[in-house]
């Protein structure tokens, strides 16, 4: 039976999923030192999950810098703090590599939030966005987009949470864990149904809407 997927989610129906949770590893890198290792470690993998997190500004005219830069495989998440370590070498090195897939969603916003901190060539990256659209998926978030083909439900609730504090809370962790690890589910379910057509698109109708009947 081939895999039903939808071109839109309700987003009501997402409260019912079960909840994902990150089966990996997780590091917090806090040094130039660590950042140099595990950057090591990441050059030898074929596909890595990105994505970035930033203080979120409550007051007009605050503006905070990228403090957070996950980079997952698909059992182990990286945990760059960037307001400790700051875009050292290492880590440019990572992103200008092109001998590896770096999958992110909307990632040219991403790289622009990376650039206020250090001047870099950003290679090798693919925007899931662009993927899901192939096979008729219009939804553009990862919530969405995940739900839709694994049946799960990712938390956003530390979304807007201090990503400067001292020390992370686990919670905070996960969450930016599971972030940059869908993306690697992601494009690896979206090369197999590209490869193999093992799915059918569903085509969710909208609703109309409602018209008065004036007699």
């Amino acid at each position: 039976m081939k895999k039903l997927i939808f071109n839109k989610v309700n987003k009501d129906s997402l409260a019912d999923l079960p909840k994902v949770t990150f089966p990996g590893k997780i590091v917090v890198v806090v040094s130039r030192e660590e950042a140099e290792r595990c950057v090591d470690y990441l050059l030898q993998q074929d596909v890595l999950g990105f994505d970035t997190e930033t203080r979120p500004a409550f007051a007009k005219g605050t503006h905070y810098k990228c403090s957070l830069l996950q980079v997952a495989s698909q059992d182990c998440c990286f945990l760059f703090r960037l307001n400790y370590t700051g875009l050292t070498p290492d880590i440019i090195r990572l992103l200008e590599a092109t001998s590896i897939k770096k999958v992110g969603l909307a990632w040219r916003n991403d790289i622009l939030a990376l650039k206020e901190l250090g001047d870099f060539e950003a290679a090798g990256f693919i925007d899931l966005q662009d993927m899901v659209k192939a096979i008729g998926i219009e939804d553009q978030s990862l919530v969405k987009i995940f739900a839709n083909l694994f049946q799960q439900r990712i938390s956003k609730s530390e979304r807007l949470s201090n990503w400067e504090r001292d020390v992370l809370k686990d919670s905070q962790k996960n969450y930016a864990a599971i972030d940059a690890w869908a993306c690697v589910l992601i494009y690896r379910e979206l090369v197999r149904l590209n490869e193999t057509s093992d799915y059918r698109l569903e085509i969710v109708e909208e609703p109309k809407p409602y018209e008065n009947n004036i007699s």
